[in-house]
């Protein structure tokens, strides 16, 4: 059975190079873009896997974490931004995030990150 994976970012070029890097590896995808719309998605969706920017409109993801990490208490969350630094981290972690990853590592950091959490999640 494949992983399922919500993508929320504010950015639609983003997302789309997020969808194809992780169906290209099998994954089934779902987006949202903002954090009110990913806290409704994910209830809907339940995916195992939620990839979740940081500064978006309505609902930034600091904000969406703590309600995501409510509905899908085991559900691993990547924060996915381009403001990855240890003060940030330790926020987002607070705030129910299982991991950070800069958006400028996407290329060599996330999928094998996204990987590790899955495998953890269902160890």
């Amino acid at each position: 059975m494949p992983y399922s994976i919500l993508l929320v970012d504010d950015n639609r070029v983003i997302r789309q190079v997020l969808r194809g890097m992780f169906e290209a590896i099998g994954f089934v995808c779902s987006e949202s873009e903002d954090g009110k719309q990913g806290v409704a998605e994910a209830g809907r969706f339940k995916p195992d896997l939620i990839v979740l920017d940081y500064s978006m409109p309505v609902m930034n993801g600091l904000e969406a974490a703590p309600l995501l990490r409510k509905i899908l208490p085991h559900t691993p969350i990547i924060m996915f931004t381009m403001f990855a630094n240890h003060i940030f981290a330790t926020e987002a972690l607070a705030a129910g995030v299982t991991a950070v990853v800069s958006k400028d590592q996407a290329a060599t950091h996330l999928l094998p990150q996204a990987e590790l959490l899955l495998k953890a999640a269902r160890a």
